[in-house]
């Protein structure tokens, strides 16, 4: 079964129904989009309700109406967002950038995550809304706009891959979601990166939370997620996994191990 596309409220999300089991929710992260979870659908359990949406200003749905939104301002439209659909209270995964939007979420709405799941987490670069933006954030916003989506994801794709001359195929997979990518929604999201506060939201956590990250990753690196884990107080801290043979694109170039992750989360529900 694939996933099947639709939209409501300005945002735009990809389903695959479920039987009786739990709503799965999916971020995606700074560079990708919502199809990019589609090689995990084989390994998930087929009664699970899966959902991925298309962040505010990716593919299909509407960009935030603010120029450098917080992470709380994703959270804002997750909320309004699973309100429409009905959703009280789902498994929630975030990759990469969509970790800082999970958290921020989980951290003001407990009662409606049973359990979430850091992958790849970025920290954030904690410079304040305004404030000139890190190197790193500028570099992504100018590299888009002077190279243009293609080339920028020809520049930019091999980096999330561990050993991508022996991975082209997950590469492709990976350029071909980056270069979907536009203005205004990339550079809004990377203005939130450079302001993102990972850690703070970490530690207001009340759920219970799992984090897993690839062992190869110079992205996100596990170093990176040994703090967020650290940052999470009991009794919601979870486990921390680091998966051999893994870069960034972490679900991508292992789906079985992340999904053997994933599993994890059902069990408060199971």
């Amino acid at each position: 079964m694939t996933f099947k596309v639709s939209e409501t409220g300005g945002i735009e999300y990809l389903e695959r129904p479920g039987e009786d089991g739990p709503v799965l929710v999916l971020l995606h992260g700074v560079g990708s989009n919502a199809a990019s979870f589609t090689p995990l659908l084989p390994h998930l359990p087929k009664a699970w309700r899966v959902i991925a949406w298309n962040a505010p200003g990716y593919c299909g749905s509407a960009p935030l109406d603010i120029d450098w939104p917080l992470a709380g301002d994703y959270a804002a439209a997750l909320e309004a967002f699973l309100d429409r659909l009905g959703l009280q209270r789902v498994l929630l995964a975030g990759h990469s950038l969509g970790c800082l939007m999970a958290a921020s979420f989980a951290s003001t709405h407990r009662n409606r995550v049973e359990r979430l799941l850091l992958s790849s987490p970025a920290l954030g670069h904690g410079v304040p809304r305004g404030a000139a933006l890190s190197a790193a954030a500028q570099a992504r916003i100018d590299d888009l706009q002077t190279l243009g989506p293609e080339k920028f994801a020809d520049l930019r794709a091999p980096r999330l891959v561990y050993a991508p001359d022996d991975n082209r195929d997950i590469v492709a997979r990976v350029r071909d979601g980056m270069a979907k990518v536009s203005v205004p929604g990339y550079p809004q999201a990377a203005r939130m990166l450079a302001s993102g506060r990972l850690l703070d939201d970490a530690e207001r956590l009340q759920v219970p939370t799992d984090v897993i990250v690839g062992a190869e990753d110079v992205v996100t690196p596990p170093e990176s997620a040994r703090r967020a884990h650290a940052a999470l107080r009991d009794p919601w801290r979870g486990s921390l996994t680091f998966v051999p043979g893994a870069g960034h694109a972490l679900y991508q170039q292992t789906p079985a191990a992340f999904s053997a992750a994933l599993d994890a989360l059902a069990e408060i529900v199971g």
